[in-house]
């Protein structure tokens, strides 16, 4: 089917508002293919967004919506109770006109409705601290809202996603099998990973003994999956709820900090430009605490700052896996990509090592300011 066919099918399967003028795709994701639609309402233009699901990536796309929808009716309620702004201020799918908060196009496809955040913008970049602080209260605040939300009760989307454990077998796994050949051109990186067994079961541990908690977590906490408002900078809303699933809050905030806290890109080839941060991390950890600090509890406050450096750890030895393999899991843009990847990756973990007792000690101070 063309896009405009998917456009037609979608517009005669929802009661949309208004009367409709045009859409536009709009390009910033990678996984999901997005539009944006255009209505006539009153005068004014109001928008809707329609995607489809990727299911090569998400195989379970009722599952997954199902989620969304029990997470983001729990957070509109929540909103709605403080006194907010249900329309701007979370997503939540629109109903089809048979019922389903989805559509399944003539063709199989599987698509979504959702609602279009109005005088709102999302980043790339963190220009200074500030703004970290901010999307650290944003990911805060999610969290904090769907605290008493039963996370166990949610679909497993992506099965062991941070599961580090079983990380750790997988990439055992790839180095015994040595499909691509490269085993003996990565010995260092290799060893890295091998020196670290212990931290990839310290918190896949203290779950099963009970120590930490199943919350709701989100899984893809970059700072482009906020929305900011326009006038008070503020963050808004939360987007990208594809791969809410059951874990733990320090899955999230250690992937935030990985993601925003380091001083290169993910592949950037000069590994030794790639450090920790420190500023940006108490930023982060600041706003994040002073929204969800009265929800976590001592033990995950106590594996904040560890959760930054598993977090960071996992991602590379995904990256040295997935070159163990012959690159079938990442896209890659040249032979080397995923070992510059990893590099950098382990890096920052080095570098939060050398940092660990300041950031528990700042992560100390904070919770303990904000837990009251």
């Amino acid at each position: 089917m063309t896009t405009a066919q998917y456009i037609e099918e979608i517009l005669a399967s929802y009661e949309f508002d208004g009367n409709y003028t045009g859409y536009s795709q709009i390009t910033a994701g990678h996984i999901n293919c997005t539009f944006a639609l255009q209505f006539e309402l009153n005068g004014k233009n109001k928008q809707y967004i329609a995607q489809q699901i990727n299911t090569n990536v998400f195989k379970t796309p009722v599952e997954l919506m199902e989620n969304m929808v029990n997470v983001t009716n729990h957070l509109a309620e929540k909103i709605r109770l403080n006194g907010g702004d249900t329309e701007r201020e979370a997503l939540y799918a629109l109903i089809a006109k048979d019922g389903k908060p989805y559509h399944i196009m003539s063709d199989g496809t599987f698509w979504r409705c959702v609602n279009f955040i109005t005088d709102a913008y999302s980043c790339d970049t963190i220009e200074n601290p500030q703004v970290f602080f901010n999307a650290g209260a944003a990911f805060g605040d999610f969290m904090s809202k769907l605290a008493d939300f039963p996370g166990e009760t949610l679909h497993e989307t992506i099965p062991d996603f941070h599961n580090t454990k079983q990380r750790f077998k997988n990439f055992l796994a790839a180095l015994e099998s040595n499909k691509s050949g490269r085993k003996d051109s990565v010995k260092d990186e290799i060893e890295f990973v091998l020196q670290r067994k212990e931290d990839s079961e310290k918190l896949v541990d203290l779950i099963e003994k009970g120590e930490l908690p199943i919350r709701v977590t989100h899984n893809d906490t970059k700072i482009n999956n906020i929305m900011f408002d326009n006038q008070s900078n503020l963050g808004l809303c939360i987007l990208d709820l594809d791969t809410v699933m059951p874990g733990l809050s320090l899955y999230d905030f250690g992937d935030a900090i990985r993601s925003g806290a380091g001083t290169a890109a993910e592949d950037e080839k000069d590994a030794s430009k790639m450090k920790l941060n420190v500023e940006l991390y108490k930023a982060y950890t600041e706003g994040y605490l002073s929204t969800a600090g009265k929800s976590l509890t001592p033990k995950e406050a106590e594996n904040l700052a560890f959760s930054a450096k598993l977090l960071t750890f996992e991602c590379g030895m995904r990256f040295l896996t997935d070159y163990l393999d012959g690159d079938v899991y990442f896209h890659t843009d040249y032979p080397e990509h995923n070992l510059v990847r990893c590099r950098t990756q382990f890096a920052l973990v080095k570098d939060i090592e050398i940092h660990m007792d300041e950031l528990n000690e700042i992560t100390a101070k904070l919770y303990g300011r904000y837990s009251k």
